[in-house]
């Protein structure tokens, strides 16, 4: 049973930083890919950042250049480094990870607010 346990949400100030992580237990593999995905009340889950098991990462438009997902040595650990946080990235973060199937964590708040 493949379970993805997410940590680091919480209430932050606009301009300030929080750094999401996320662990893996259960897996016997590594998995092909990981990200996190967010959802916002009223609005689709999307995409904020995923990382292959080589390192490459794609980034929403909207997060480039302030945030960072970094998967040390492909091992089944993520992170999101967020900087410069805004009003608007307040969401649910969750984690996702894939290799034939996709896993989902149970999801962080993530609350902007000054």
């Amino acid at each position: 049973q493949v379970q993805l346990v997410e940590s680091g949400g919480g209430l932050v100030q606009p301009g300030g930083s929080l750094r999401l992580s996320c662990s893996a237990s259960g897996s016997i593999f590594r998995f092909d890919g990981m990200g996190w995905y967010r959802q916002a009340p009223g609005k689709q889950r999307e995409l904020v950042a995923r990382i292959t098991i080589g390192g490459t990462a794609n980034y929403a438009d909207s997060v480039k250049g302030r945030f960072t997902i970094l998967r040390p040595n492909g091992d089944n650990t993520v992170y999101l480094q967020m900087n410069s946080l805004k009003f608007e990235d307040t969401a649910v973060y969750y984690c996702k990870a894939w290799r034939m199937s996709d896993y989902w964590g149970q999801g962080t708040q993530v609350t902007v607010s000054a």
